[in-house]
């Protein structure tokens, strides 16, 4: 009897810490939003995937879409606590693209169709923002067919994108995700959608082109369904383009919003004015999205929104939270000029091209500015969690939010002094391969590891330690930051840009016919994996010799895989991987001979 007591007070003490609602459901009074007597205003972040991941870029992962788990939902909330920020914007419900690969799960699989385990994961969205008190704003739908939306909808029933808005047939599938959606009960919480106070306003959708009389029939059915929260116009309104006076006229449309990410920030704040002026005070004003301009720049955009009071927030795009598996997720903007990429906050020397640690530095001052509160210190970090360690040059932990860097501790199996071998390592210095090399571990020696995380506020507790770890070898890693690794190369030359195609990696060597680098590997050669980027899924273009004094070569015969991503919706060049393995020659040059132009990633070369 004592012990089923005990497990019903557990269950109910989780549902408690669940169900921690906001007082009052966000309301509105004239320009404002309210939050019970107090005014809402807010600079905050846009984070599309908090629902939904489509940046699953491991180099052998064929499938970049997923759905994030608690450890990364948690850390995109205490990112942006930590930030100051008091709402989440998320992208849309996805829908069900032919353009993904096979097994890429979403949440509309059909006309009325849903997948029960997507919805889960907003429902932990929605426990954990009540955790957290953060606001969400729900965009029911995406204008585009990045993770799905009005063309995928069109395409279940044989009908063009532009049907979406006046047939009947695809207005009422669409009204089935929304019913669906407002009379959800939350598995966790056990609350319906429509009367979850966590859900600052729904949003019609994304940058939707619809007609006003589309808005206004489902506008209406928004409300139809669900009196207790505000609805903001998604229209796209962006950059020059206007807001609907219909929607500002509206009774049943409450916010409305526009997206900005003009080149020159005058005409940002012009553009801004001119909404104003259509809104004139009627109803709240938000700047639901902008961003890829100088930090400089977008700070004076900011100084203007928190000193004219008729705009309600803004919500900056785009910031990205940690990978389970160690790093971040990654992503590049395609209207980010080839420079910008998704924000990780504290800011890294690996976003140096985009300004982003003083951008987001200063973007958090602003983000207590506008709630009239003076910016406090960072929170010192928690305590990260160090995986088992297979190979020295993959130590791998699972980031904490706020981290700067991260210490690393070593000591001998027989030993209690720990001495430490990594000094504020970053986990965003490599997109694909996170993690740290213990270079100065000895092969025969055995070996336990510990981690702390630290900021500029202090550092955490060291982890529980993870070993015995025996080295039974050592790896020599180029990532093609430089030459440095290099004994000797021929017509190569170090790229980067257009970072999507190749799985965000920012560092790649690229070559064409006749290129070649050459290796020297400091002991016995065990083996090697050689990553590289190509546009044929099919033939080999690189060759491999093996030297033992640099001067004599042997062609050496590899095995090849390919990585092939069946997505459309980006060109992905086709990932490679040669490998040579259970060599018995002696080996101390590796040549690596291009057949073709490609671009080389990362390349491991493994002694004893």
């Amino acid at each position: 009897m004592k012990k089923l007591l005990l497990i019903i007070v557990l269950v109910v003490s989780g549902l408690n810490v669940y169900s921690q609602q906001f007082e009052h459901f966000v309301t509105r009074n004239g320009a404002a939003l309210m939050d019970g007597e107090d005014t809402l205003r807010f600079i905050s972040w846009n984070i599309p995937n908090l629902n939904y991941v489509e940046d699953e870029l491991t180099f052998e992962n064929t499938n970049p879409y997923g759905l994030p788990n608690e450890y990364e939902m948690r850390d995109a909330f205490e990112t942006v606590k930590e930030m100051g920020g008091q709402v989440i914007r998320i992208y849309t419900i996805p829908v069900f693209n032919k353009n993904f690969p096979k097994d890429a799960p979403t949440f509309v699989e059909g006309p009325g169709q849903f997948n029960e385990e997507a919805f889960k994961v907003n429902d932990m969205m929605l426990a954990l923002a009540n955790e957290y008190k953060i606001r969400i704003i729900f965009s029911f739908l995406n204008n585009w067919q990045w993770m799905g939306g009005r063309p995928n909808y069109a395409e279940f029933r044989g009908k063009t994108s532009d049907e979406f808005w006046t047939d009947k047939q695809l207005i009422e599938d669409f009204k089935k995700t929304i019913e669906f959606t407002i009379n959800r009960t939350n598995t966790i919480t056990g609350v319906k959608y429509k009367d979850d106070k966590s859900i600052l306003c729904w949003e019609t959708g994304n940058e939707l082109g619809s007609p006003y009389s589309w808005t206004k029939k489902i506008a209406a059915y928004i409300k139809k369904l669900d009196s207790n929260h505000l609805l903001m116009d998604g229209y796209y309104a962006i950059d020059g383009r206007p807001v609907l006076a219909e929607s500002v006229a509206d009774k049943n449309i409450d916010i409305i919003s526009s997206h900005h990410y003009e080149r020159n920030p005058l005409n940002m704040m012009s553009n801004i004015d001119m909404n104003l002026d259509i809104v004139k005070d009627q109803k709240p004003y938000m700047i639901g999205e902008f961003g890829f301009e100088s930090s400089s720049g977008l700070e004076c955009v900011m100084n203007k929104i928190i000193a004219d009071e008729s705009i309600c927030g803004a919500l900056s795009w785009s910031i990205r939270y940690h990978h389970r598996n160690g790093g971040f997720y990654w992503h590049s903007e395609p209207l980010g000029l080839g420079v910008y990429k998704a924000y990780h906050w504290p800011g890294f020397a690996s976003g140096e091209k985009y300004d982003e640690r003083s951008f987001l530095w200063m973007y958090r001052e602003k983000a207590f500015e506008i709630q009239g509160k003076k910016t406090p210190p960072v929170s010192i970090p928690k305590v990260p969690k160090l995986f088992p360690i297979e190979d020295l040059h993959e130590i791998k932990w699972q980031g904490v939010a706020g981290a700067e860097g991260y210490n690393i501790q070593r000591k001998e199996s027989n030993s209690d002094e720990w001495s430490v071998v990594g000094y504020n390592i970053s986990d965003a210095e490599d997109q694909v391969w996170s993690g740290f090399h213990d270079k100065t571990a000895k092969i025969g020696k055995s070996y336990f590891y510990r981690i702390s995380a630290q900021n500029s506020s202090g550092a955490s507790e060291y982890s529980e330690s993870v070993g015995p770890v025996e080295v039974k070898r050592q790896v020599v890693v180029d990532n093609m930051k430089n030459y440095g690794v290099m004994f000797d190369m021929h017509n190569v030359r170090p790229t980067t840009g257009e970072d999507r195609t190749f799985k965000e990696i920012d560092s790649r060597i690229e070559g064409d016919y006749g290129a070649e680098i050459v290796y020297h590997i400091p002991g016995s050669f065990a083996s090697f994996s050689i990553y590289s980027f190509e546009f044929n899924d099919h033939w080999h273009f690189l060759e491999f010799h093996g030297s033992v004094d640099g001067k004599t070569w042997g062609k050496l015969n590899v095995d090849l895989s390919v990585y092939h991503n069946d997505e459309k919706n980006y060109n992905y060049a086709s990932p490679k991987k040669y490998s040579l393995n259970n060599h018995s020659e002696d080996i101390n040059y590796l040549k690596i001979r291009f057949l073709n132009k490609l671009q080389l990633a990362r390349v491991e070369l493994f002694y004893k």
